[in-house]
């Protein structure tokens, strides 16, 4: 089993500790045609229900996201990404003391739900689609989350491809973080996330999980978010079985098999839709790894 070098994220009032401890971000998808949980938490109560409930099954990251980015979705417009997560980002403040993380690809939704509560910006273009999420997290002096894609949501399943696939998201996750700190953010604010489903095949995504340690020489935390993936919903499914449904209980259990194998090969944080399963499964990784 690979070694997993320690880090501490300290911000505000806020401490990420990420060593022998794995983190838990929880998902919390405000939109209407997310991949698993899509319509669920549209309404703003039942959204801000879910996170202080998600913060109770051992969430230490609420990660708030109001634009679909599953396979061939649509954009939305920053001014209806904001009308859809910062009433939920205001309330939720109030009523947790977790960071909650905005998972935004615009510097201008970024800004708005870091005033509306927010603590931390989840980039999944890694800079790419709006650099200047660089300079908000400069100067909100917040984490900033850079995630490797092949692509973008409309085209990243389009027969993805890749020279070297650890060592080619390796380079574009350093890229990301060296054009970060160019903007002004500290290296040690900074996670890497290999982008597991983003423009990867069903193989690519074994292989992200089976070598997550490769990655561990970029020198920075790593967070991997296999929850719910159509690799795993095909990989459960019975032999005539039409793909089962994303919330179906074999496929958490997949999820959950597969969040123990990232974690096991080095991942300090893992982001996933359900959370009381995953804080035990970690119960179990963490005590092994840590024996």
């Amino acid at each position: 089993m690979p070694a997993r070098k320690a880090y501490r994220i300290a911000w505000g009032r806020h401490v990420l500790d990420l060593g022998r401890r794995t983190c838990i971000m929880g998902i919390l998808n405000v939109t209407p045609d997310s991949f698993s949980d899509g319509g669920r938490f549209v309404d703003p109560a039942a959204a801000v229900a879910q996170g202080v409930q998600m913060a109770r099954d051992g969430a230490h990251i609420i990660d708030v996201g109001g634009e679909s980015t599953r396979p061939f979705s649509e954009p939305v417009t920053a001014d209806e990404e904001i009308r859809r997560v910062v009433p939920v980002i205001s309330a939720l403040a109030e009523r947790i003391e977790l960071p909650i993380s905005i998972d935004t690809t615009k510097s201008r939704v970024a800004r708005r739900a870091l005033e509306a509560g927010a603590s931390l910006l989840n980039d999944i273009s890694g800079l790419k689609f709006d650099p200047a999420i660089a300079k908000v997290a400069s100067e909100f002096a917040v984490p900033l989350i850079l995630m490797h894609m092949q692509g973008d949501p409309r085209t990243m399943q389009v027969a993805p491809r890749y020279h070297d696939l650890i060592g080619d998201i390796r380079a574009e996750l350093q890229a990301a973080a060296a054009a970060a700190e160019r903007a002004g953010v500290a290296r040690d604010m900074l996670i890497a996330d290999p982008g597991i489903g983003f423009g990867k095949t069903p193989g690519h995504n074994l292989q992200l999980l089976q070598r997550i340690a490769d990655l561990a020489s970029l020198e920075l935390p790593l967070l991997v978010g296999p929850s719910r993936k159509s690799f795993i919903r095909r990989l459960v499914r019975r032999t005539g079985e039409e793909d089962p449904s994303a919330d179906r209980p074999v496929v958490e259990t997949g999820t959950q098999a597969a969040v123990a194998a990232a974690v096991m090969n080095g991942a300090h944080i893992v982001r996933v839709h359900d959370v009381a399963r995953t804080w035990a499964t970690l119960q179990i990784v963490d005590a092994i790894r840590n024996a």
